[in-house]
This record gives C-alpha cells, structure tokens and sequence, in this order.
C-alpha cells in the first residue's frame, strides 16, 4: 500500500507510514463526530430536573435526572438522535413533575382554607 501523502510503499499491515508517519489505513471504525458544532449544544434540563426532584415531586424528578444525565453521554459517544430524545424525554418529565407538585400544592391550599372557613 502507497502512501497517499509521500508516496512511500508500506505493508498492508501498517497503521501508519513508515516514512512520515501519516494514517495509510484504518483499523475498524473511528471516532464517530458526524454532527460537530451547533448539534453539540442540546440542552440537558439537569436544574430543572434537579428543582423539580428537590421541591415538588421526587419520583418523576428522579426519572428526569437519568434522562438528563443521558444526554452528554449520547453527545460524547456520537447519537445525536439519543441525546435529542433523551432530552425531549427529560424536558417532558420534569414538566410533567413540576406541573403535578403544582397541582398538588393548589389542592391543599384549598383543603386548608376550605378546613380554616369549617373551624369558624
């Protein structure tokens, strides 16, 4: 096999040139960064899921932490669509969470003046 940069004959075996030292072949696939750039900014909503977890409910903020901690390690490894989903899937969780902790928050304040108004 020729080096494609000096031109010198290397083994087919050669990872390199023996000559200049430049890659003449691959050995199995490379690292894999076919989206650079702006696709390395998706969000990963880790403060929400962390506020959500921390004041209004646990369990689906929990749910929304793993799906959030997925996201730079899909980036890292190449799976632009996992981390996009993984984040959709946490952006979803945490709302889900925080609007329940709401919810559940308005109810009781109208439990508790509904009891305070009976105490009259």
């Amino acid at each position: 096999m020729y080096c494609s940069n000096c031109g010198t004959f290397n083994d087919d075996n050669n990872f390199r040139c023996i000559q200049c030292g430049t890659v003449i072949q691959q050995v199995g696939p490379g690292p894999q960064q076919p989206y650079a750039g702006v696709h390395d900014e998706v969000p990963n909503h880790l403060v929400m899921s962390i506020l959500v977890t921390l004041f209004c409910c646990q369990i689906l903020g929990i749910v929304a932490l793993v799906y959030s901690s997925q996201v730079g390690s899909k980036l890292a490894a190449g799976d632009y669509e996992g981390a996009v989903q993984a984040s959709s899937n946490a952006k979803t969780w945490a709302t889900i969470g925080a609007v329940s902790g709401f919810i559940v928050l308005a109810i009781y304040m109208i439990f508790m003046f509904a009891v305070g108004i009976q105490g009259l």
